[in-house]
Formats: C-alpha cells, structure tokens, sequence
C-alpha cells in the first residue's frame, strides 16, 4: 500500500534510504503501529468484500429459491397473492432441505439432500390458465424408510373437503390433537372417530388455495387443534398401505397446490382437472318421488306380509310412483342371494302383487358371506374371499350381523360369481335395483392379501363400487372413493333420531355439502327420521322419533336430490301426513326439475348441485361459516329450522336481489333476517329474481 511520510526541514534522503538516515531511524521506532494498521484496514476492506460476496450470494441463492409467488426455504413454503399477502403455508415437519444442494431449472425449484440424506425434492411451477397458478410438489426419500410429513396452517382461512365423518360441521372443525392415521374409508356409524365411507384426498380455501394430496402416496392425516394445522403424512411403516411390488418402503409424499382468484373458480378447475365425472344421470323418477325404506320401520323382522301392508299403507294415503327398498335379512343367511321362504313364502306372488299396484321394487345387498351360509363353502372352494395374508386361507371378518368372509372384488371370478347372484334376482323377481351396502375399507382384516395386489386399501371401495354399475338407475351406495363417474345415489351414512351435529339432523347440510365438494352430486340424505334406534332417539315416545324431529327433517330433505322414508308419517297423526304429502307435491314441482337440470350438467361441470353460499358469495366473509342453509344451484336458497322448539331463526340473504316463499323482496343484501317467522309446516326458501 502507498504510504506518505513529511520530512522535517534540512533533512536530506540519501539515495536507497541509507542506514543511520533519520528517516530509516523514525520508522524504526514509530512505524510498527502503521504497519499493524494498514495491515488491520487491509482485512476491513477484505472482510467487507467477503462479506459483500455472501451477501450477494445469500441474495442469488433467495431469488433462487423464488418461483412464481412461492418462497421456499429450509423448513418449508409459502405462497402469496398477487397483492403480497400470505395464503398458503406449509411447513416441513419430517426434515429440513439442505438449501446448498439446492438448483433451480426453468420452472423447477429442486434439492437433492436433507438433514438426514439424500431425497428427491422439487416445486414444479404450472399456469394451466390465466387466473390459476398450481406448484407440484414432491418429497422422496431415498435412503431412509422414515415418514415423510407436512403441516399445513389454515392461515386464518376457512377449510372444507376431505371425508364424510360421524361430527361434520361446515366449515371443517378438528377438535383436539390427532396424530396421521390411513385416511382410508370407514364405517362411522360403528367408530365415530374415524374417517367416512365417502372420501377424497382433495381439500379447498376460502384463500382461493386447493390441495390434492396424489394416489400413489402411502396417505395418513393428522391434525392440531392449537396449532391450526392440518398434518400430512407418508409412510408404510405401522400402515395397511404397501409399496408397489419389488419396490423398496421408501415413502414419497406428492401433491398439487393450486392458487385461483377466488374459492369457486378454484374449485371448478379442480374438479375438472382431478375428478372422474358421471357418465349418466340416475332414474329422473327417484329425484322425482320418494323411496320408502323398510329398515328404520321393521329393521331385520321384515316379513312378506309387513312389506306388503306397508306398500298398501303407502298407496292409501296417497303417495304413488313409489320405490320400495327391501332392507336387511329377506334371505334365511348372510350371503345368500334368495328369499327365506318362511318369512317370504310366495316371493314371486309378492312381487307379482307390488308390481300391479305400481312399485318398483330394490334389494339391500353387501359384500359379506357368513360362516354359517351355504354360500360359504363354495367361496372358499373357489378361492372368492379376501385372504389372510399368506394367501391360503380366507381372511374371517367381523361386521355388524356377524362373522364370515368378504368378496375379494379384485378377483374378476369373484366379482361376476356376485354379479351373476344379483343378476338372477332381478330376472327371477323383475327386482329394479340394488342397495349396495358396506364397502368401507374398516371391514377387511388389519393385514390381509387380495388377488390383485392392494398398495391402496382403499381401493377396495373403489372396486365394490363398481359392482353397481350395471344397476345404476336406481342404484344406492354409502361409499365412494375415485368413485364421482359411478353414475348412482351415494347415501350419506346412518343417522340417528337426535338434532345435533354428531348423525343428526344438524349434520345433513354440513355433510351433503362436504361430500358435493368431492364431487359426489346425486346425493340421498338417509331415511327421514334417521334409524329410531331405542337408545339414540331424541323422544323415543312409541319408539318414534319427536314429532317435531321428524317434521323438520322431512321438510330440509324435501329439498335434496332425492327423499327417503322409512317411519311412514301416519305412524304419528293427520296432520304429519298432511305436512308429507305437502312436502312431497313440493319436491316433484319445485325441486326436482331443477336439481334434473343440474343433474345433466354434472356430467360435464361436476359442479355441486347443493351448493354452499359462497358459491355464489365469494368476497362475503359471513358466508363461508354459514351451515345451517344452501343453495340448489345459484338461484333457489333454502333456510330449514333446525332447532327444537322454534317457530323463527336468523337467515342470511346474501348481496342480490332475493324474494321470499312468502312474496316478499329483499334487494339491499347482504343481509340478515333475525327471528324470520317459519311455522312448524314450513321451510323458508328464497328465490333469485334477475
């Protein structure tokens, strides 16, 4: 470095810089602290440009791990809004990236290490189209068999999709702190706690933010209450899910996040993108006139002559083009496929007479053979059941009417042996359907073989589903899983005879809405009433449902796709049935041309038929945590009472110009109603005016 030195007055500097100079002589004493700090400003200077280069580097290595509104960092995303606001995190709960093994290629954000070793990580960049922008994601493990889990926030937004479920409530409420489990399709009547027989791997935002959680991932979810958060699992370990054959455990967890610019239109390109839709809509006529079940009413002691009384009873006082739904035990045996000729001594002749007077006529079935059934032996001897996992011998289940095998439905010959039974019955009997009962994954054994291998378990409902295909006019089911294009009803499990949220009437509205977002739309509420069990009854007086009880859930399921009854409404007074046939005159004129218009366009949309209110509300807060009320597509909203005791609620009318059954105009929404007069035979109900 360039130093300058003053030189005093008559001093001379000899050439070289002699020895003895008094120039040499004053560095000698003086000069070592100058030395020292030019030599400590020389790393100043090196430190700041070091530091300038990590700086710039840091800079290069954020915008690196920048994409198109996502941010990632060691510990997990985020994706903002074009205004900048933060509308989707997820954190990485299982590991943290090594950002050093980090690139980015075009649209690909990609690390090749964790904490713990190498995976195989990208974010994947798509705009499939102006007003959406997805991010595909992908961690994979390739050294450890370890889960993998993300924890996704609810970012103050409000969530709904997944899984039919025994509490629903709309939008969704995990309660507690729950650790992954196979989200795999269950019997929630049995087990409360567990996921429902109707699911999808498939949640959405009022942030315009959707998930798709993909197939081929070993799929387990959790949740935190405290934390608001929504945890997503892969993994095999202690899990029915296995890898593909010849692959190693090592679990990967994939899935799409797309962005919209509102909750509607992201959720239509979601169901178009990633839905299977129905070929066909179901028999107008079940949309059209109710089906009379026979389950709540006699449960398993149904007899010819009850059945037959119960059909005239149904003529009598005045319901026609009925559909009755012979329910559980007409055959002596589980498994077996004709009528106990002690309880149904003249099947034919009883057939022959329901005929005439204008019935057609359904049949409960399932997927189980018991031990005790004729049938049982030749399922064995052909190898028809699911099996233990050694794959010898049947795997014995337990359901709720006892012990036996189920159909291994992956087995082509199993699969036409029960296909070939239901077809006799209907040329036998000229019987017009089926009720696909059971199906949920809950029922196989813990560890069990199929002859298709099952990486899955619950593509076990998918292909029991498929069973009712060829009988899908009228068909019913009350599964669903990758199962929108089986073009039948899917009944919303049991309920119980009680108002709240867990199977009762409060939880219609939350549960129809939930399982229309995952794309299931020609939906059956259940039985009006529900079950009357003795000990889940709210009145129990004769073994009856309250009376008001059941009025309130005729009138909201007089405004679903389809009605169900099986507590026929003479079993309480006139008046009831009064108020049935008035609902039932309604269903035909008023709703069911509309939900048949919305039906065909099912086929093409997969948009809802029963529609929450931020359909059509998406900037109105106060409509995504409504779920006491819907829409029948964008112009008929319902209101149901769905209390006990009360004569009037609170209704909200969103932004539009709306008029009352009542003929009154309301145009200066959003609004409230508070205490809206709704008589004990009525339904408040209000129509778009244009």
């Amino acid at each position: 470095m360039y130093q300058s030195v003053p030189v005093a007055p008559g001093d001379q500097l000899t050439a070289g810089g002699a020895a003895g100079s008094p120039l040499k002589k004053k560095l000698g004493r003086d000069g070592r602290p100058l030395v020292m700090s030019g030599m400590l400003g020389c790393m100043l200077v090196l430190a700041a440009v070091v530091s300038w280069c990590y700086y710039s580097a840091s800079l290069r290595k954020a915008q690196l791990l920048k994409t198109e509104l996502l941010d990632l960092n060691k510990d997990g995303f985020v994706i903002r809004n074009q205004a900048g606001a933060v509308i989707f995190t997820m954190a990485f709960r299982s590991g943290t990236l090594d950002l050093d093994s980090c690139s980015k290629e075009s649209s690909i954000l990609s690390c090749s290490k964790s904490d713990s070793g190498k995976l195989n990580f990208f974010i994947q960049t798509v705009r499939p189209k102006d007003t959406v922008m997805c991010y595909r994601v992908r961690w994979e493990e390739l050294e450890h068999e370890r889960p993998v889990e993300h924890a996704m926030a609810y970012n103050d937004s409000h969530w709904y999709g997944g899984a039919e479920s025994a509490t629903q409530h709309w939008p969704i409420k995990n309660q507690g702190e729950e650790e992954p489990r196979p989200f795999i399709t269950s019997d929630v009547y049995s087990n409360r706690n567990a996921f429902g027989g109707i699911l999808e791997r498939y949640w959405l935002s009022s942030n315009a933010t959707a998930i798709k959680i993909n197939d081929s991932v070993p799929f387990h979810l959790g949740w935190s209450e405290q934390d608001k958060k929504l945890r997503f699992q892969a993994r095999y370990q202690d899990s029915p899910y296995r890898p593909p054959e010849g692959q190693q455990a090592l679990p990967e967890l994939s899935y799409r996040v797309c962005v919209g610019s509102d909750v509607t239109s992201i959720h239509k390109y979601m169901v178009r993108r990633y839905f299977p839709k129905p070929i066909k809509v179901p028999a107008p006529e079940v949309f059209e006139h109710p089906v009379w079940s026979t389950w709540a009413l006699h449960k398993t002691a149904v007899t010819q002559e009850k059945l037959l009384r119960y059909a005239s009873d149904i003529t009598e006082h005045g319901f026609t083009c009925s559909h009755l739904e012979l329910d559980d035990r007409y055959t002596a045996d589980y498994g077996e496929f004709d009528f106990d000729p002690q309880k149904f001594p003249n099947a034919s002749g009883m057939f022959d007479k329901l005929r005439e007077d204008g019935f057609q006529v359904s049949l409960w079935t399932h997927p189980f053979i018991n031990y005790d059934s004729i049938n049982f032996g030749v399922a064995v001897e052909r190898g028809l059941f699911v099996r233990e996992p050694g794959g010898e011998l049947p795997a014995l289940v337990r359901w709720w009417n006892g012990i036996g095998g189920i159909l291994d439905f992956t087995n082509p010959e199993a699969r036409e042996w029960y296909s070939s039974h239901l077809r006799m019955l209907k040329t036998r009997y000229d019987v017009t359907s089926f009720k696909f009962d059971a199906g949920e994954t809950s029922y196989l054994p813990r560890e069990f073989s199929t002859l298709v291998p099952l990486a899955d378990p619950s593509t076990f409902t998918r292909r029991y589903t498929e069973m009712a295909i060829p009988f899908n006019e009228r068909a019913e089911l009350r599964v669903g899983y990758q199962s929108q294009n089986i073009s039948c009803f899917f009944r919303i499990i049991d309920r119980d005879s009680v108002w709240g949220y867990e199977l009762g009437l409060k939880s219609i509205i939350p549960t129809v809405l939930t399982i229309s977002i995952l794309g299931y739309q020609f939906v059956l509420p259940d039985m009006i009433g529900g079950n009357a069990y003795p000990n889940r009854t709210a009145g129990n007086k004769d073994g009856l449902p309250d009376r008001e009880l059941y009025i309130r859930w005729l009138e909201l399921s007089a405004f679903m796709p389809a009605m169900q009854f099986s507590i026929p409404p003479w079993a309480y007074d006139d008046e009831v049935v009064e108020i049935a046939q008035k609902f039932t005159a309604l269903h035909k004129t008023l709703v069911a041309p509309r939900v048949l218009e919305l039906a065909s366009e099912v086929l093409d949309t997969g948009d809802p038929i029963i529609r929450p209110l931020w359909w059509i509300a998406n900037d109105d807060e106060a409509a995504y945590k409504i779920d006491s009320q819907f829409l029948i597509g964008d112009d008929l909203m319902v209101a149901p009472v769905l209390e006990p005791g009360k004569q009037e609620r609170d209704i909200y009318l969103p932004a539009g110009r709306w008029r009352s059954y009542k003929g009154e105009h309301f145009d200066k929404g959003p609004m409230y109603l508070t205490d809206y007069p709704v008589d004990l035979d009525e339904v408040a109900f209000f129509t778009w005016v244009h």
